[in-house]
């Protein structure tokens, strides 16, 4: 019996939904966690299987450490990590740590469309920075700190979710200088940083902790299997002081700890860095394949700009169209994509959507693209 991958909005057998942005099932490595696990359990004392100390288990935050310098080509140290259950929980947890409910949060416009709804869980107001080609506009920033006193900037800077633009070195550095003149946070999502499949992108936000204003959120799901729930928060130790209170932290100990563990071994082999490669050589063919699909059916009726990392192409049409009602009839064609309007604080940009090249291979996104292209007939 053939064996199907179940997640909340899996796809029907058959459908290529580039909506899903999750890796494959072949890029997923069962072989790789499996030997870290044999060899962490092989030495395994009980003591590894209690709580745990709250910040994390020191030898994994050395381990992670090391990865980050090496990576992010910046010294990383131990005590500017937290171990996270992945980005959704340090996004949870820095929006209770940070922010009160009725607070302002600076987002980019567009964004990560689940990011809104943990933001409005807790109470925060929510307005929109425009992009462009070059990342989150310092001048809209700047005209927004007019009238408004942000808790935190919440930012994708490499490879945006869902625009694929990097911001670039400069801006980065000019609104760390804001956060330090207006008093606020940036809380910068680098799940895709190591993600790069040309020219590596800027430095990491990660890399200016000591400014005392960032918080740099990363994760595992991305670079290794999102099954692991596990991450992390590189900030300031004062920061990091503030997290470590929180009654959830204190009570708990550390967030996944056995994961933590497992994947410290995968670090120290180096296998995670090996695979890390693998994954650049697999989603640069992915990327190309959908580039290659988009010019052959999209050319005209639709404008992009092709991805250097990350995991996404967005597409923009003209203002007529409304993306919106076309992924319903995306189903009878067995395909899928997510929709403008839901990247949009204020609900707008209905006439873009996003495709994910990461759970598929070359042919389906071939084929997939096809299909999407019958949904825009009228379109000449």
């Amino acid at each position: 019996m053939s064996k199907t991958v179940t997640f909340d909005g899996a796809a029907p057998v058959g459908t290529i939904n580039f909506g899903i942005g999750q890796p494959s099932a072949d890029l997923l490595p069962v072989d790789l966690v499996k030997t870290a696990s044999q060899s962490f359990f092989d030495e395994a004392q009980p003591f590894e299987l209690n709580y745990g100390v709250t910040q994390g288990d020191a030898r994994f935050l050395q381990s992670l450490a090391g990865f980050l310098t090496s990576s992010y080509g910046a010294p990383a140290t131990s005590d500017q990590l937290i171990v996270t259950g992945g980005n959704s929980q340090g996004l949870d947890l820095v929006s209770v740590v940070f922010a009160n409910p009725g607070d302002t949060v600076f987002v980019e416009e567009p964004s990560y469309f689940l990011a809104f709804q943990i933001f409005r869980d807790h109470g925060l107001n929510i307005v929109g920075i425009p992009v462009d080609d070059d990342g989150l506009s310092v001048d809209a920033l700047q005209e927004a700190l007019k009238s408004h006193k942000p808790a935190f900037l919440y930012t994708i800077p490499s490879y945006h979710n869902p625009g694929g633009q990097s911001t670039t070195e400069d801006r980065r550095r000019r609104i760390v200088e804001l956060a330090d003149e207006y008093d606020f946070l940036i809380v910068a999502d680098e799940v895709y940083q190591l993600l790069y499949y040309y020219d590596k992108p800027p430095a990491a936000y990660g890399t200016m902790s000591a400014s005392e204003r960032v918080l740099s959120l990363g994760s595992f799901s991305k670079i290794l299997a999102p099954g692991l729930r596990l991450g992390w928060i590189q900030t300031s130790e004062r920061l990091l002081g503030q997290i470590k209170a929180h009654g959830f932290i204190n009570s708990g100990g550390s967030i996944n700890h056995i994961s933590s563990l497992i994947v410290r071994k995968a670090i120290d082999n180096g296998s995670l860095e090996t695979h890390i490669e693998s994954l650049r050589h697999s989603y640069r063919s992915r990327v190309e394949a959908m580039d290659a699909a988009l010019h052959e059916h999209f050319d005209g009726i639709a404008e992009w700009t092709r991805p250097d990392g990350g995991y996404f192409f967005w597409l923009r049409f003209d203002e007529s169209v409304d993306t919106a009602p076309l992924r319903e009839k995306a189903r009878a064609v067995q395909a899928g994509f997510q929709g403008g309007t839901v990247f949009s604080s204020q609900g707008q940009l209905r006439n873009y959507l996003r495709l994910s090249f990461a759970h598929y291979g070359e042919d389906d996104i071939r084929e997939g693209i096809a299909r999407l292209r019958s949904l825009f007939s009228k379109i000449k």
